[in-house]
């Protein structure tokens, strides 16, 4: 049996623990060399003392001392940790054990006492909860950024005033959420939230920038960093997710970026405008100089009308430049057979096919292929598919026009060999003004925006366009993807089966003199009778006499403009039908809506084609001059 005077010494000598015995009142009975060591006090300093000594005054007012020797009474066991006081009056922070001591009989003989200090772990502890409180508050006081956690199941578990500024979730609306909530419905459709997660979890960290979504369902543009966080054992604890709004970096991006564009149409309108202006010029000059020559007068006066087509191409293209970026572009639906649209747009697209000697293959049925559409849109469409293809294909190159039908849809493509599109432009070519090429190379080109019209035009039918290309000087081809219709297709009447044309009683009226003398040399070939003026009370005065069956009238003139003239002619009371027709280079639907509110029949935008004119010219008057 092992001696007693061992266990004497072990508790004496011990050196880490302040071990001693107290009387049933808390009297300190014995005192060893840790209590010395710990607590400052040598044994005869302090036996006989109360151990409350060590304890702080707030704790002895409160009582704490005898509630400790209170609880080891009845439960013969007590534990706790706290603030004690050395002799010096210094405080350590002690973890203490009171144990009762009884004998046989049950009688209290008095308390074990065993202290610890523990004041370095204290501080340490002390220190972390202090540097983690900071860091929360830190945290919590960013607004500029959104700062939260994950689980490893992407549920949001934190969440910041950044986040909530940013986001527009208080905290309590957003935890135990999925953070699946602040993605675009294209983004969730195509999985990203969780590609965002196993990204991280593969490679520790996943960053991209993409739109977000607040609570109000608001976009912004974000920077986003998540990462992963692990534990000491390398377990996936979690992710922490950064988020910055980057919307306004996003817009002074896109408004540089639209200014650049700006400038290159600006220059690029220039080019495209003195392309037909200088043989038209070129053209007038060599008449003038051989007035007599048939053949050469003839050659220019081709010349002439093929470079005013050009001219009236550019205007159409601007007018649809600022109809697609406000939205207004619109179209009238009727069932339109898509070889009739394949064909039109074949006509205008042969002379670009024939100058680049370009082989064609079309594969399109002439009916069967029904769609609820505007046939003149869809032609512009083709077409602009079309003259894309001849000019980005090298010459004697080769196109292919298909249309079919596959799952209720009409699909048109059109293929080239040409030098086809690189992969990191393939979806910027749908955008306004850009070619993809240099400024050097976009002889004929136009304007850079048949691809976005094609693609407005496709979306107004219900429908897609997409490109696709394998590469550089490896083709194209474009696919038209549009419902079909059940309702059989609309043909128009040829102009043979029209009216002959009748003689009319005309009156021009137009403060551009070269314009109305034009016009008016134009309809007296026609076999019209015509009066011209440049005046708006003149027209006023000619039409009591003159009594037109037909008035085309300019609206921008200055002194009485067309608006009034209309209004004061549908006011005068002669008895004669008449109709105003507006020949005009205002052609914006305000102005249309205006024209036709001052009593004008018809909106005509200059240049008027003759056809156009001729048509008009042909349908019976309608209104009455009173």
């Amino acid at each position: 049996m092992l001696d007693p005077r061992l266990y004497q010494r072990m508790i004496e000598q011990a050196r880490d623990h302040a071990l001693f015995i107290l009387d049933p009142e808390g009297r300190i009975l014995s005192w060893n060399l840790g209590a010395e060591r710990l607590k400052g006090y040598a044994a005869d300093e302090i036996i006989g003392r109360h151990f409350s000594v060590f304890y702080t005054r707030e704790a002895v007012d409160s009582g704490w001392p005898a509630h400790e020797l209170q609880v080891a009474t009845v439960e013969g066991h007590f534990e706790d940790e706290g603030w004690r006081v050395r002799k010096d009056g210094s405080r350590f922070w002690a973890s203490v054990v009171i144990t009762a001591l009884r004998d046989e009989e049950g009688q209290l003989l008095g308390f074990s006492k065993i202290t610890r200090d523990l004041t370095e772990r204290r501080l340490h502890e002390e220190a972390l909860r202090q540097t983690e409180e900071r860091f929360r508050l830190l945290v919590e006081s960013v607004v500029d950024y959104a700062i939260y956690m994950l689980d490893p199941e992407g549920i949001v578990t934190s969440w910041n005033s950044g986040a909530e500024r940013m986001k527009g979730y208080r905290r309590d609306e957003i935890l135990g959420k999925l953070f699946s909530h602040f993605f675009t419905q294209e983004d969730l459709a195509a999985g990203k939230p969780w590609e965002e997660l196993a990204t991280a979890r593969r490679t520790g960290r996943a960053e991209m920038e993409a739109w977000r979504v607040k609570k109000n369902g608001d976009r912004f543009w974000a920077r986003v960093v998540l990462t992963a966080v692990h534990d000491d054992d390398d377990h996936l604890r979690g992710y922490a997710k950064v988020t910055q709004d980057l919307t306004e970096r996003r817009h002074a991006q896109d408004l540089e970026k639209a200014a650049k564009n700006v400038n290159e149409f600006i220059a690029m309108l220039a080019h495209e405008l003195r392309n037909p202006l200088a043989p038209i010029k070129m053209a007038v000059e060599v008449m003038a100089k051989a007035p007599n020559d048939a053949a050469t007068c003839e050659a220019m006066r081709q010349t002439i009308d093929r470079q005013s087509a050009q001219l009236a191409r550019i205007v159409d293209d601007m007018i649809d430049i600022a109809r697609i970026t406000r939205g207004s572009l619109v179209t009238e639906h009727a069932p339109v057979e898509l070889g009739d649209v394949v064909r039109r747009a074949l006509e205008t697209a042969a002379p670009a096919i024939a100058a680049a000697r370009h082989a064609l293959e079309v594969e399109a049925a002439t009916e069967g292929l029904v769609v609820h559409g505007d046939r003149d849109r869809l032609t512009q469409l083709v077409a602009n598919l079309l003259n894309n293809a001849a000019r980005y294909t090298p010459a004697g190159g080769r196109i292919w026009v298909q249309a079919r039908r596959e799952d209720g849809h009409a699909i048109l493509s059109v293929r080239d060999t040409g030098r086809g599109i690189e992969p990191q432009i393939i979806e910027r070519i749908f955008d306004m003004f850009v070619q993809g090429r240099s400024a050097l190379e976009r002889v004929g080109g136009g304007l850079g925006i048949g691809l976005a019209l094609a693609r407005r035009i496709a979306e107004l039918h219900g429908g897609t366009l997409v490109a696709k290309s394998d590469g550089t000087n490896r083709g194209a081809e474009f696919v038209l993807r549009v419902p079909l219709s059940q309702a059989p297709a609309r043909y128009e009447t040829s102009r043979a089966e029209q009216k002959t044309a009748v003689p009319r009683r005309i009156l021009v009226v137009d403060d551009n003199v070269d314009a109305a003398t034009t016009l008016d040399v134009l309809l007296r070939s026609l076999g019209h009778e015509t009066r011209v003026t440049h005046d708006g009370m003149k027209a006023l005065e000619i039409a009591r006499e003159f009594r037109p069956e037909v008035v085309l009238l300019d609206i921008g003139m200055p002194g009485l403009d067309g608006y009034e003239v209309a209004r004061r002619l549908r006011a005068m009371n002669h008895g004669q039908t008449f109709r105003i027709v507006a020949i005009t280079g205002w052609g914006q639907e305000a102005d249309r809506m205006r024209s036709k509110e001052a009593g004008f029949d018809l909106h005509l935008v200059k240049p008027v084609d003759p056809g156009v004119l001729v048509s008009v010219l042909e349908q019976r008057n309608g209104a009455t001059l009173h």
